[in-house]
């Protein structure tokens, strides 16, 4: 079960600065361990706006739990990521929370962390064996891209159709959300284009750009993130393709808006917020040895004109 006080918890100021964020470090022994004695390290894993919502989301929670925080960013790095364990090891951590940049990353993460008594907490993923770690806030990105899939089946109707997938960078979110997504597609779906945009706008624009002059009769394209999809957009729409449906991921406001006003057809929600509070929280409630789930499903809803208003809040406020 979830802790019971999570209903009644407000959000906080973020605090400021992106590194060192409140000073001080946690004990070694963790057992019955109070909030207040708890240091935990956030490894983030990019710079898009859901790592940036997540670590303001992981931020306030800390500060409202009494638990003190230190942060790195991995830039899709996963050498960086280990370097980054390594550091929040030697601060002496109570718990490592990790986005990691790449699943394949994890085994040598997990085993540096083990050696040195860090337990993780991953956020979006969870490994095959749960034992290996305290616990994850889990996205079943699978479902993620099997629910734009699922908004293209229906509105396609059975009719023959030509899709391109604007991927994120390889490994960990990007890989799954395609899998999903492709593996749902219905067979008049046929998958002309699949190229990385490796969350980067400018490379997404440029992906897109090529896409439609090589396949003027595009009818749908799935793109990995909201910020990719805007770029992506407007290659489209520049080319002439502003019939193109747009189905893509996260639920930012923005997101929202451009479902709202029809540059998207459909996304799919998945609240940074929700991840990064679930983290926190269930970190220090294991760490407590409260009763916790160990593994904690974030909520999904695909996001259309009709029940735009049913979208969770995606990041916290300032």
């Amino acid at each position: 079960m979830r802790l019971s006080a999570r209903s009644r918890h407000a959000l906080f100021a973020a605090v400021a600065g992106t590194t060192l964020v409140l000073s001080g470090c946690g004990g070694d022994d963790n057992a019955g361990t109070q909030s207040g004695d708890i240091a935990i390290g956030f490894v983030n894993g990019a710079d898009t706006a859901f790592h940036t919502c997540l670590q303001k989301a992981v931020e306030q929670t800390a500060k409202k739990e009494g638990a003190k925080v230190y942060t790195a960013n991995s830039h899709q790095n996963s050498g960086t990521e280990l370097s980054n364990i390594e550091d929040m090891i030697s601060r002496n951590v109570s718990a490592l929370i990790v986005q990691t940049v790449n699943v394949d990353a994890l085994k040598g993460d997990i085993a540096k962390a083990k050696a040195a008594g860090v337990p993780i907490y991953l956020t979006s993923v969870a490994t095959d064996d749960a034992d290996d770690i305290l616990g994850a806030a889990v996205v079943d990105l699978k479902k993620v891209g099997s629910l734009d899939a699922d908004w293209i089946r229906t509105d396609a109707a059975g009719k023959d159709v030509k899709v391109g997938v604007v991927a994120g960078a390889p490994g960990a979110a990007s890989d799954l959300l395609v899998g999903g997504f492709t593996k749902e597609l219905p067979a008049t779906a046929k998958v002309v284009a699949n190229q990385p945009g490796m969350f980067n706008p400018v490379k997404a624009q440029e992906v897109a750009e090529n896409m439609i002059q090589a396949h003027p009769d595009l009818d749908y394209a799935f793109v990995a993130n909201e910020e990719m999809g805007f770029a992506v957009r407007k290659a489209f729409d520049a080319a002439g393709a502003k019939d193109v449906r747009i189905v893509t991921v996260n639920g930012t406001d923005e997101g929202l808006a451009a479902v709202k006003d029809g540059r998207f057809s459909a996304t799919v929600a998945n609240s940074a917020m929700v991840i990064g509070q679930t983290a926190v929280e269930d970190t220090v409630g294991l760490l407590g040895k409260e009763k916790v789930d160990k593994i904690a499903n974030i909520p999904l809803l695909l996001v259309t004109k009709d029940n735009l208003t049913k979208a969770p809040q995606y990041c916290p406020t300032s």
